[in-house]
Formats: C-alpha cells, sequence, structure tokens
C-alpha cells in the first residue's frame, strides 16, 4: 500500500515538472460559505488539470527498457494529455485509448503533444480492454488513469501542497473537498493532508449520475453505476471506483458529496466571474458543493480543488450565458 514517503518522493521528481499552484481566497466566496475558503487551481497547472502529476511520476520510474517500448494509457482526456506531455518530456512514445465523443480540446491537446490517440465508443467498449490488447502487441508499459501507487502518489502531491500552504498562511483547513472520478487524486492527496493535518476531514465530491465512489462508500464495497448513466463531467465518467483508490479512500475519507449537472454549471460560471478562472465541469464539482450547501462551512475554514480547466469552448460559451 501506498506510504507517504511515496508521495514526498513523487514531489521531488515532479520538481520542476508540475507547477505549485498557489492558495486562492475569494471574498464572494467566504461570503457565501460563512468561513473561509482556500482555493487550489489544479486548473492553472501543467495540461490544464493535476494529472502530469501522476503521469510523470509513473513514466520516469519506468526502467529504460521499458522506456524504450512506449506506454499505452486511457482516459478520457486530462490523463490522456499528462501521459502525452509526460511522454514528450521524458522522450517516450505513447499511445493513449480515448472516447470519440472526449471534448475536442482534450484530443487536439494530446495529439498536439505528441501522443497517438485510439477512439472508441465511452458506452460500448471497454478502454481497459483495448489498451491491454494494445500494450500486449508493442510490449509496451501501461500507464492506468488511477489505480496505480505512481500515479495515486503523483496525485497526492497536491495534498502535500495544500496543506504546507495553508499551514504557512496559517489557516489549517477543517475540511477539503477534492473531485473524484476514479478516486487515485481524492485517495492520494487524502492520504497526504492526513500525514500533516490528522484532524482534517477529507470528502470526495462526484457527479450525481455517476456516484460509484459513494455507493461504494456507503455499501463498503465497490459498486458500478448504470451503464445509462450520463453526466456533463467528462473527466469523472468513471463507472467504478479503483481497488487501490477505494481501499484509501475508505480509510482515509470523512464522506462522499454529490452535485448535479446543473449545480456544476452555477459552479464554472461563478468561478469565471468572480474568481476570474476557467474551470471545467469535472474540475467545478468541488466548488459546486459548497455552492449548494453540501457542507456546513459556517466559520471553518474549507479547502476546495478545482482539479482541470480543460473545456470545449463553446460549452464554456454556452454556460456562460445561462442565466445565474
Amino acid at each position: 500500500m501506498i506510504e507517504v514517503a511515496d508521495i514526498e518522493r513523487a514531489a521531488a521528481r515532479l520538481q520542476g515538472v508540475s507547477v505549485r499552484t498557489p492558495l486562492l481566497q475569494s471574498f464572494e466566496l467566504n461570503q457565501v460559505s460563512a468561513g473561509k475558503v482556500l482555493i487550489k487551481p489544479e486548473c492553472l497547472q501543467v495540461t490544464g488539470s493535476f494529472k502530469i502529476r501522476g503521469a510523470y511520476n509513473r513514466l520516469s520510474q519506468l526502467t529504460p527498457e521499458q522506456a524504450s517500448h512506449s506506454v499505452v494509457a486511457w482516459s478520457s482526456g486530462n490523463h490522456a494529455q499528462g501521459v502525452a506531455a509526460a511522454g514528450a518530456m521524458l522522450n517516450i512514445r505513447t499511445t493513449i485509448v480515448m472516447p470519440e465523443d472526449a471534448p475536442r480540446a482534450k484530443l487536439e491537446n494530446t495529439k498536439r503533444l505528441g501522443g497517438e490517440v485510439v477512439l472508441y465508443d465511452r458506452y460500448t467498449g471497454d478502454r481497459e480492454l483495448i489498451a491491454k490488447g494494445i500494450a500486449a502487441e508493442r510490449d509496451a508499459a501501461l500507464v492506468p488513469s488511477y489505480d496505480h501507487e505512481h500515479i495515486i502518489a503523483g496525485q497526492g502531491t497536491v495534498g502535500l501542497e495544500l496543506a504546507d500552504d495553508a499551514l504557512a498562511l496559517g489557516l489549517p483547513p477543517d475540511q477539503v473537498l477534492i473531485p473524484c472520478g476514479g478516486g487515485g487524486l481524492s485517495s492520494g492527496t487524502a492520504l497526504a493532508l492526513k500525514s500533516r493535518l490528522p484532524d482534517v476531514d477529507v470528502y470526495a465530491v462526484e457527479p450525481a449520475d455517476f456516484d460509484d465512489t459513494a455507493r461504494s462508500f456507503a455499501a463498503g464495497e465497490r459498486l458500478r453505476v448504470d451503464d445509462a448513466a450520463r453526466s456533463i463531467c467528462d473527466a469523472l465518467q468513471t463507472p467504478m471506483p479503483g481497488e487501490l483508490t477505494f481501499a484509501l479512500n475508505q480509510r482515509l475519507l470523512s464522506g462522499v458529496l454529490t452535485v448535479t449537472d446543473a449545480e456544476v454549471r452555477s459552479a464554472i460560471r461563478f468561478a469565471f466571474k468572480h474568481l476570474k478562472l476557467v474551470v471545467e465541469p469535472g474540475g467545478a464539482v468541488a466548488l459546486a458543493a459548497i455552492l449548494s450547501g453540501k457542507l456546513d462551512t459556517a466559520g471553518k475554514t474549507t479547502a476546495v480543488v478545482l482539479s482541470g480547466g480543460n473545456i470545449d469552448v463553446d460549452l464554456f460559451a454556452e454556460i456562460q450565458a445561462e442565466p445565474n
């Protein structure tokens, strides 16, 4: 099982590679929450999301022989860009299996960064099976999007930075809200946070229709969402928690919150209007949980992670044009 030391070693590998994103505050958000809110904007990260952290941590630990045979990953888009970018930095050939309906910006950026893209239908195909087949043909290493020790450790560096910067500000959070798809970010970040702030409450946040972690958390075992589930949050459309990530989340999380697509759209508008940040749907769920009152924030210090900002221009414009 992954330990805090693994996250600390990942942080050392990421020096000069990933951005140490700041902790921001907003008068408007503090007013809405009736407390203090710290914002960790991973939408400002390399490739526009936290995913470069785990991808680089995984690729940088491949042996020279493994690296020479290339890597294969599967992703809805943010992990794809992280893997492609890490591959470009380390001179490793990358192939990523992506849904054909992934946001255009994510597809184009992955290709621009040098990744070979293999498309599939997310509602009828099995991306992991496709990726494993390609990897077997090429003798390539796999780079899972969340359920791998190196990936979890890399994502956990978000928590190290958040905790250390909050303590430096004299504002240790009472609670932290983290977007959750497969659980790599929430589990790694929770582990790092608990190492620095043992009493902090950590909550994962999911789309209401992709609440696999919430259901699994309540049942005490991993459960799948219905195959008919749909959400605007393309980055969080994971049907079932990872085995490693769920074991960590079970142990570390205080709970799992869910938000509707309408609440997410409202959060995207709020982030642009008041925070001057462009946030994608999956990246906005933790902010949406605060704005929609899913958790008591009055008189507390609450930290939220905005996990990504890779949203197509047309969708962003459509959301901004909607009434508040």
